[in-house]
C-alpha cells in the first residue's frame, strides 16, 4: 500500500531541505565535487562511444583522462599567462580608455561633458574604480596563500573524482534506479529522462558551443590585431552560455575596444564587427541546430533568473547547479501542467463539444 500524499510530500520535501542546506553550509567543500561530477556526467557519451568502439570502460576512461590532462597543461603553459597578462594589461588600461571616451564626448558633445555634468564624473569614477577594484581583485586571487592552496586542492581534487565519476557512471545510475520506489517508478523514470535529455541538449550542447565561440571570436580577434583579443574571446565566449548575450556583450565590448585602437582604421573595426555577424550566423545556423536542438525546454529568462537567484543565495556553487536546478523544475512543471490538462479540473465532467 502506498504511503498517502501528505506522507510522500513531506518526505521529498524533506529531501529538497536537506540538498539546499548542504549546498548552504558546504557549498566550498563540495564544490570540487560537484565540478567533478558535472565533468563526469560531459564526458559519459564520449566514454559510451569509446566502449562501442572496443575499449573497455576503465580503458575508455584512461585515455580521456590523458587528453584531458595534456589539453590542461598545454593550456596552463601556453593560453593562461597570456589571459592572466592581458587580463591586467585591461585593468590598468581602463583609466586611459575612459579618458579618451571622456575626451571624444567632449569634443562631439560640449554641453554633456562640463566639468561638472554626472556623465564626466561617472566616466572618471568607473574608470578608477575598475583599475582599482579590477587590479586589487586580480593580485588577491594571485597572490593570497589561502587561495593558491585552494586553487591547489581544486585542481587536484576535481580531476580525480571526475575520473572515478566517469569510471563508475553506468554503475552509479544503475544503483540509483534500483533506489527508486516501486510504486513511482515508471513517473520518475520518464521525468528522469526528461531531465537528462533537458541536460544534454542544453548542458554539453550549449558547453560544446561555448568552447567553439570563444576559441574562434579569441583567435579571430588576436589575428585582426585586438589587443585584448583573448580575454574578449573568453567572455564572449563563457556568456554564450546564455543565448544572445555573449555575442552581444562581446561585440560591443571587442567594437568599443577597436574605436579606441583603430581610430581612424575603419576596416579593421569592420572586421572585427564582420567576427561577430560570423560568429552569430555560425551559432544559430550550424551550432545550435546540430549541438544543442530546437527545443531543450530552457527558456532564456528562466536560465538567466535561476542562475541570478541560485548565485545570490548560494555563491559560486549556487551557479554551477542553477542550470540542472532550473531543468528539474521546468520538466516537473510541464509534467504537472500535463497531468493539470489530463485531469477532471481542466476537462471538467461535461464531453467536449462540437465547435
Amino acid at each position: 500500500m502506498a504511503l498517502p500524499i501528505k506522507q510522500q510530500a513531506a518526505i521529498w520535501g524533506g529531501i529538497i531541505a536537506v540538498f539546499l542546506a548542504l549546498l548552504w553550509f558546504l557549498g566550498d567543500v563540495i564544490l570540487p565535487f560537484l565540478t567533478g561530477g558535472a565533468i563526469a556526467y560531459f564526458l559519459d557519451p564520449l566514454a559510451d562511444r569509446l566502449e562501442k568502439w572496443g575499449l573497455g570502460r576503465a580503458a575508455a576512461t584512461t585515455v580521456i583522462s590523458l587528453v584531458a590532462l595534456f589539453v590542461v597543461v598545454a593550456s596552463i603553459f601556453v593560453i593562461v599567462p597570456l589571459l592572466v597578462a592581458q587580463a591586467t594589461a585591461l585593468i590598468q588600461s581602463a583609466p586611459q580608455i575612459f579618458s579618451e571616451l571622456q575626451a571624444f564626448l567632449t569634443q562631439q558633445f560640449p554641453s554633456l561633458m562640463d566639468d561638472g555634468s554626472p556623465l564626466r564624473q561617472s566616466l572618471v569614477s568607473v574608470g578608477q574604480t575598475i583599475q582599482a577594484r579590477g587590479g586589487e581583485l586580480l593580485n588577491t586571487a594571485l597572490t593570497s596563500a589561502i587561495n593558491v592552496v585552494n586553487a591547489i586542492v581544486f585542481m587536484v581534487v576535481v580531476p580525480v573524482v571526475a575520473f572515478y565519476m566517469l569510471l563508475d557512471w553506468d554503475r552509479m545510475v544503475a544503483r540509483i534506479d534500483e533506489l527508486l520506489p516501486r510504486d513511482h517508478r515508471p513517473v520518475i523514470r520518464q521525468i528522469a529522462a526528461d531531465v537528462d535529455r533537458t541536460l544534454a541538449g542544453f548542458v554539453r550542447g550549449q558547453g560544446t558551443v561555448c568552447l567553439i565561440l570563444g576559441t574562434f571570436y579569441a583567435i579571430a580577434l588576436m589575428v585582426v590585431g585586438l589587443q585584448f583579443g583573448l580575454v574578449v574571446g573568453l567572455i564572449a565566449g563563457l556568456l554564450t552560455f546564455i543565448p544572445y548575450v555573449g555575442a552581444l556583450v562581446g561585440g560591443l565590448l571587442s567594437i568599443g575596444l577597436a574605436l579606441f585602437q583603430f581610430w581612424g582604421d575603419w576596416w579593421s573595426i569592420a572586421a572585427i564587427a564582420i567576427i561577430f555577424q560570423v560568429g552569430q550566423m555560425l551559432e544559430g545556423n550550424v551550432l545550435t541546430p546540430k549541438l544543442v536542438g530546437s527545443s531543450v525546454g530552457l527558456h532564456p529568462v528562466w536560465l538567466i533568473f535561476a542562475l541570478s537567484a541560485f548565485g545570490a543565495v548560494f555563491g559560486f556553487v549556487g551557479l554551477l547547479v542553477a542550470v540542472p536546478v532550473a531543468a528539474v523544475i521546468g520538466v516537473l512543471v510541464r509534467f504537472a501542467i500535463t497531468r493539470y490538462q489530463a485531469s477532471l479540473l481542466y476537462r471538467g465532467l461535461e464531453p467536449p463539444q462540437d465547435d
